[in-house]
């Protein structure tokens, strides 16, 4: 623990709203939420491509909206 002590506070050199963000998991949390959301509309998937298409279109329009939206980690910051 005492070798690596300085690359685990690294982080503190990072800006205090990069930090923040950096620090909850809400992303991740809501991003899993819709992906639960949409293949529970579906409910019965012939194969497991189809429900993979499904995931992987999902994960592309959030990407996107990542990339053209408003930043979520504020990339002047880092």
């Amino acid at each position: 623990m005492e070798e690596n002590l300085p690359e685990s506070l690294a982080i503190f050199a990072l800006p205090e709203p990069t930090r923040k963000r950096l620090r909850t998991s809400n992303a991740c949390e809501n991003l899993n939420k819709q992906i639960g959301r949409r293949t529970k509309v579906c409910s019965i998937f012939p194969n497991e491509e189809s429900l993979l298409r499904l995931a992987s279109a999902i994960l592309m329009e959030q990407s996107e909206k990542w990339e053209t939206g408003k930043a979520y980690l504020n990339p002047t910051h880092l």
